[in-house]
């Protein structure tokens, strides 16, 4: 574990998030008043930077390969409330208040369908 110990990591009160090898970390966006999962992305330490001091939520985007700011085309962003963090603190639950649909379908969520049988159906809201 780079300069921190499991110990500190884990039980301490110093944020040291552990970054995986392609300097990324999981980033849960929650809605602040319901608590349903709206989406999963992930974050590079530019992207939590951005977050922290803009008050909204970036990510890296993987597909393009840079920071995307979201809400950035579509105007729905995810204004970030509070941040936590996970026990090893590789992933992050970002409580946030959306402005508009968190998916890029339209949906509400991302996750908008289960498993149903052998194929998906969709959620009703």
């Amino acid at each position: 574990m780079s300069d921190a110990t499991a110990a500190e990591r884990e039980l301490g009160t110093a944020f040291l998030p552990r970054f995986d090898a392609q300097g990324l970390l999981i980033a849960i966006a929650v809605d602040s008043q319901t608590r349903e999962i709206l989406m999963v992305a992930y974050m590079d330490a530019e992207a939590l930077a951005k977050t922290r001091e803009t008050g909204l939520a970036h990510f890296h985007s993987r597909s393009r390969g840079k920071l995307w700011l979201k809400g950035e085309t579509s105007g729905h962003f995810l204004r970030v409330e509070e941040i936590r963090v996970d026990c090893d603190q590789d992933a992050l639950e970002l409580r946030v208040k959306p402005e508009g649909p968190a998916c890029h379908t339209g949906a509400r969520s991302c996750f908008y369908r289960r498993i149903d049988g052998e194929g998906l159906a969709r959620i009703e809201d």
